[in-house]
C-alpha cells in the first residue's frame, strides 16, 4: 500500500468515526415501548473497529513518514516545514493588507495614516514563502504516491 492510499484512507475512518459518533447520539435514548433505530452496542462494535484500524494506521503512516527521506530532510520534517509556512503566509498576508488599506481623507487637515514597512518589499517576500510552500508540498505529494507504506 502506498503512503497515499493510506492518508485517504486514514481521512475516510475518521470521516466514519465522526458519523458514527452522531449515530450512537441519535440512538442512545428511546421512549419507553420504542426501539432505537439502529443497534448501539452493534454501532459501539464497529466504531471500535475503526478505532483500531486507525490507530495502526496513524502509526504506519508516522513511522513512514520518520523514516523516507527527501535529501536530508524526512516527510515528517517536510510537513512541520509545510505547516510553518501556511502559518506565516497566512499571518503576513493579513499583516500586509491592513499595511495597505486605503484611509480615506476628506480634507488636507485631517491625519494621514501611512504604512510602517514596505509592502511591496513584504509583499516580494509574501510570494517567495508561498513558492516555497508550493515546492515543499508537491515534495510531500510526490512522497505520498511513490513512498510503500511501513
Amino acid at each position: 500500500m502506498k503512503l497515499a492510499t493510506a492518508l485517504s484512507e486514514r481521512a475516510d475512518l475518521q470521516r466514519r468515526i465522526t458519523e458514527l459518533s452522531g449515530r450512537l447520539n441519535n440512538n442512545a435514548r428511546v421512549q419507553d415501548g420504542e426501539k432505537p433505530a439502529e443497534d448501539p452496542n452493534e454501532l459501539i462494535k464497529e466504531l471500535n473497529e475503526a478505532f483500531e484500524r486507525l490507530e495502526e494506521l496513524i502509526a504506519r503512516i508516522n513511522h513512514t513518514n520518520n523514516e523516507t527521506r527527501s535529501g536530508d530532510a524526512t516527510i515528517t520534517d517536510l510537513i512541520a516545514k509545510r505547516d510553518c509556512l501556511k502559518q506565516k503566509i497566512s499571518i503576513m498576508r493579513s499583516f500586509l493588507n491592513a499595511a495597505s488599506e486605503k484611509v480615506s481623507r476628506y480634507s488636507k487637515t485631517e491625519i494621514r495614516v501611512l504604512s510602517t514597512v514596505p509592502v511591496s518589499e513584504l509583499q516580494k517576500e509574501v510570494d517567495r514563502v508561498s513558492r516555497e510552500l508550493r515546492e515543499t508540498d508537491e515534495t510531500i505529494q510526490g512522497l505520498n504516491w511513490t513512498t510503500d507504506l511501513i
